[in-house]
C-alpha cells in the first residue's frame, strides 16, 4: 500500500509542477492583467476557456478514457503502440473536423454565446479546441508510461511559451481578453507539435497487432461522454446563467473567484491526472478497495485545509492581487473552492465505474446534478448573487456524488473511511464557517487572527485524534530519515 501511494505522490508533484510555476506566475501578473481586462472581459475569457473543454469533451468521443482503460490489459509494447496510434489519428481527425464546421460558423455562434462583435476572439476559442484536445491525449500517453519527467518538461515548455506571450499580447499590444486567449492556445499549440515530433518513431503508421477495434474503444468511451459532458455543464452553467441573466461585469467578479480558487484546482487536476493511472493498475480488488477508500481520505484532508484558507482569507488575497473593480468577487469564492474540492471526488467515483467496468451508471447520476444545479441558480442568483451561483455549485455536487454512490456501491465496494471523512468535515467545516462569521474582515487584526485559525486545523485534528497511530510512526519514521540525511550531509 505504501509504495502505491508514493507512486501517486510523485505522479502528483511531476504533473503538478507547470501548474504550479503558472498559478504562480498568473497570481502574480492578476495586478497587471485586471488593469488591462475589464471583468466583463475576463467574462468572455472564462465562458470561452470553459466552452472549449466543454466540446472537447464531446468531441472525443470518450477516446482519452477508453486509452486509459485499455493500455492496462495488455502488456505488450507493441500492442499498446498500436492502441495509441488508433487513439490519436481518431481524435486529430475528429478534432479537425468539429474545428472546420465552428470557424465556418463563428459569426452566428459567436453573437450567440458572447454576443456581437466577437468573431475574432471566438476563432481563437476554435483553434483552442483543436489543440486542447489533442494536447490532452499526447498528455495522456506521458502519463500512461509514467515519464513523469517528460510530462514536467512538456508542462513547464507550456508555461514557458504562455506567460511572455500573454503579457506581450495584453500589455503590449492591448489586445485585451483575446490576447490573453491567444497566449494559452497558441503555446499549446506549438507543445502540442513538439510532442507529435518527440513521438514520431513510435507513431509512425504501422500494421496493428490485434489491437482493439475503434468500435471496441467507442463502446467503453461513449457511454462515458454523456456523464462528463453533463458533469462539466454542471461546473460551468453558473458562469453562463449569471453571463446572460445577470450582467458580464458580475459574470467578471464571479470569473477572478474562479481564478484565485485556482489553489484547489490545480490540486484537483493534479489528482484527476495522476489517480486514473494508478489506480487501474493495482491488479488486487482487495488492495484497490483499501487504497481508494484511503486516498479519498487524505485527498479530502488536503482539499478541505485549503478550501478553509481561501475561506478565511480570500478578501486579503483579492485586495492583494486584483484591481479594485473585482472586489466584490469574494463573495463566491468559498463556494467556488469548495465546490473543485467535491469535484474531485467524483474522479473517484468515475474510477470505481471503470473497474467494475458500469461506466453507463456515470450519467444518471450527472444528470441529477445539472438538473439540481440548474433548480439552485434559479432559486438562489436572484437573492444571493454570485454567492448563490457557487452555493448552487456545492449543491448539486452533493446530489451527485449521492447519486452516484449509491449506482456504484454495489458493483465496486470501496472500504472508505466515513468517520474519518466526518471528522474533517466537522473540524475543517467548523472551524472555516466559525472564522469566517466571527472573526475581523479587514484590517491587521482581522487578517492575523484568520490566519491564527487557518494555521491551526492540523493541530485540532490531531489533538481531537484524527491520525492513525500507524500514520503516526510512518510520519515520524520519514521526519527522523529526513533529519538523519541532512545531518550525514552536514560538513564535519
Amino acid at each position: 500500500m505504501t509504495g502505491y501511494l508514493k507512486r501517486l505522490i510523485r505522479s502528483l508533484a511531476a504533473y503538478q509542477v507547470a501548474d504550479v510555476v503558472s498559478k504562480f506566475i498568473a497570481v502574480l501578473l492578476l495586478p497587471v492583467y485586471t488593469r488591462y481586462i475589464a471583468p466583463s472581459g475576463y467574462g468572455i475569457v472564462e465562458l470561452l476557456g470553459n466552452g472549449v473543454i466543454f466540446i472537447s469533451i464531446v468531441v472525443r468521443f470518450g477516446m482519452i478514457e477508453s486509452f486509459l482503460r485499455f493500455h492496462f490489459t495488455d502488456a505488450d509494447q507493441a500492442r499498446r503502440d498500436a492502441l495509441a496510434r488508433r487513439a490519436i489519428a481518431f481524435l486529430l481527425v475528429v478534432s479537425t473536423v468539429a474545428a472546420v464546421i465552428l470557424a465556418a460558423l463563428a459569426g452566428p455562434l459567436s453573437r450567440l454565446l458572447i454576443g456581437s462583435g466577437h468573431v475574432g476572439i471566438f476563432l481563437v476559442a476554435v483553434l483552442g479546441l483543436w489543440a486542447f484536445t489533442n494536447l490532452e491525449l499526447a498528455y495522456a500517453l506521458l502519463r500512461v508510461d509514467e515519464r513523469v519527467r517528460a510530462y514536467a518538461a512538456a508542462s513547464l515548455i507550456n508555461v514557458a511559451i504562455t506567460i511572455p506571450a500573454s503579457v506581450v499580447l495584453v500589455v503590449g499590444f492591448r489586445d485585451g481578453a483575446r490576447g490573453l486567449l491567444l497566449g494559452n492556445y497558441g503555446a499549446s499549440t506549438a507543445v502540442l507539435i513538439g510532442l507529435w515530433w518527440t513521438m514520431r518513431h513510435r507513431l509512425a503508421p504501422r500494421r496493428a497487432i490485434g489491437v482493439e477495434r475503434l468500435g471496441q474503444l467507442l463502446r467503453f468511451g461513449l457511454p462515458t461522454v454523456p456523464a462528463e459532458a453533463s458533469v462539466y455543464a454542471l461546473s460551468i452553467v453558473d458562469r453562463y446563467y449569471v453571463y446572460h441573466d445577470r450582467s458580464p461585469q458580475l459574470a467578471g467578479l464571479y470569473s477572478i473567484a474562479i481564478k484565485l480558487a485556482g489553489l484547489v484546482a490545480f490540486i484537483v487536476r493534479a489528482f484527476q491526472y495522476a489517480w486514473p493511472p494508478l489506480a487501474y493498475s493495482v491488479a488486487s480488488d482487495a488492495q484497490a478497495r483499501r487504497l481508494y477508500g484511503l486516498v479519498t481520505t487524505y485527498y479530502a484532508l488536503l482539499s478541505g485545509w485549503t478550501v478553509a484558507g481561501l475561506t478565511l482569507l480570500g478578501r486579503w488575497v483579492l485586495r492583494l492581487l486584483a484591481a479594485h473593480s473585482y472586489y466584490g468577487g469574494y463573495r463566491a469564492l468559498p463556494w467556488i473552492a469548495l465546490g473543485w474540492a467535491m469535484y474531485g471526488l467524483w474522479v473517484v467515483f468515475l474510477v470505481i465505474a471503470g473497474r467494475a467496468k458500469v461506466t453507463t451508471r456515470n450519467f444518471p447520476a450527472a444528470f441529477a446534478g445539472l438538473a439540481a444545479n440548474v433548480i439552485l441558480l434559479v432559486l438562489l442568483v436572484p437573492s444571493l448573487g454570485i454567492a448563490g451561483a457557487g452555493i448552487a455549485l456545492c449543491g448539486a455536487y452533493a446530489v451527485m456524488l449521492t447519486v452516484m454512490h449509491l449506482l456504484t456501491r454495489a458493483a465496486f465496494r470501496v472500504a472508505f473511511e466515513w468517520r474519518r471523512l466526518a471528522h474533517l468535515t466537522l473540524v475543517i467545516g467548523g472551524v472555516a464557517a466559525a472564522g469566517d462569521l466571527l472573526l475581523p474582515t479587514h484590517g491587521a487584526l482581522g487578517f492575523f487572527t484568520r490566519a491564527a485559525a487557518f494555521a491551526a486545523i492540523p493541530a485540532a485534528l490531531w489533538a481531537t485524534g484524527f491520525a492513525h497511530r500507524r500514520e503516526l510512526d510512518t510520519a515520524r519514521a520519514l521526519l527522523a530519515g529526513v533529519m538523519r540525511r541532512r545531518a550525514a550531509s552536514e560538513p564535519v
